[in-house]
């Protein structure tokens, strides 16, 4: 069955409000079956965010301002994202221009992925319990993307020198405009194939957000996700590739007592029934377990044998 496509060209209101337009939006939403899952998961959070960005607000707005009364030129500027986030599916954070990640403002658009990773929830946390206190002077953030968590890392550990690698000019070129957007002085970006550009350099913490999708679930991805690169998202038939190669390369890459954090998402399924004897600590956030693990790197080489020839199955 077809689509119909939304036209509001002719919505009327009387007295619109901004909440009017929020529940509007959000009815709206719901009614077209959209996909929430790019920093925000509902339809009123989307709607709210859209409908700020159109009357040049801040995202945090008051409650108190939602009776506030708008003009039929900010009215049609609402009505307008609103039609394109229904009839082209686009991303509310691509729409805005703007993700918010680690209590920080970034830029986003399709040159990287969306910034969600609940890894924003371990950076202001100080990566503790994790750390247990021991010092960290240089952070490596694998697949930067936007460099959200490269550029967050940096902005919460000012004394840490942080480095984002990514393999995609489009997203370095991303990840610059945020480091100086932010005035990130202690991040630097760099291109390489994972580990490939980093020889003889060592780092106290590693933390990465691979591509985690199999290839399975991304050629079923809703429409929103078409709008990303798909070279953040496709990792192979169970979701491992990357992640077994950092795995098995990061410890060349880690101070004697370094961690490994990664996220692999809903591969975490597939990574403990191939690597049952590696001891990986699963991190709990707030809103449960979210595919994330945490890794020693004695554990690493200790597992070393059984981690290459995994990785080296997959070509």
């Amino acid at each position: 069955m077809a689509t119909q496509r939304a036209d509001f060209a002719d919505t009327t209101f009387e007295q619109v409000s901004i909440i009017d337009l929020i529940r509007f939006g959000g009815s709206r939403f719901a009614e077209a079956g959209l996909t929430f899952g790019h920093s925000y998961d509902n339809a009123l959070d989307e709607a709210t965010q859209l409908v700020l960005h159109a009357l040049s607000m801040p995202h945090d707005l008051s409650p108190v301002y939602g009776a506030s009364r708008v003009s039929r030129e900010e009215k049609t500027r609402v009505l307008a994202l609103f039609e394109r986030r229904i009839n082209e599916r686009i991303p509310a954070a691509y729409l805005t221009g703007e993700a918010w990640f680690a209590g920080l403002s970034f830029k986003s658009d399709p040159r990287a992925l969306v910034p969600r990773s609940p890894i924003a929830e371990l950076i202001e946390n100080g990566f503790e319990p994790w750390l247990g206190g021991r010092e960290v002077s240089r952070a490596l953030d694998l697949c930067t993307g936007s460099g959200c968590i490269a550029i967050a890392t940096g902005h919460h550990h000012p004394d840490w020198e942080v480095v984002g690698i990514d393999i995609s000019d489009d997203a370095l070129a991303l990840a610059a405009e945020n480091k100086a957007r932010l005035h990130a002085s202690n991040v630097s970006f760099r291109k390489s194939d994972l580990f490939d550009g980093l020889q003889g350099e060592v780092f106290d913490l590693i933390v990465t957000n691979p591509p985690y999708v199999t290839h399975e679930e991304t050629d079923a991805l809703p429409a929103e996700y078409a709008h990303e690169p798909e070279l953040g998202l496709r990792a192979g038939d169970d979701g491992l590739d990357l992640a077994l190669r950092i795995m098995r390369d990061a410890p060349a890459h880690l101070s004697d007592d370094g961690l490994l954090i990664c996220e692999v998402g809903e591969a975490e399924h597939a990574l403990v029934a191939l690597l049952p004897e590696l001891p990986l600590a699963w991190v709990e956030f707030k809103v449960g377990q979210m595919g994330i693990f945490v890794v020693e790197r004695a554990d690493l080489v200790e597992h070393h044998a059984r981690i290459a020839e995994l990785a080296a199955s997959r070509g």
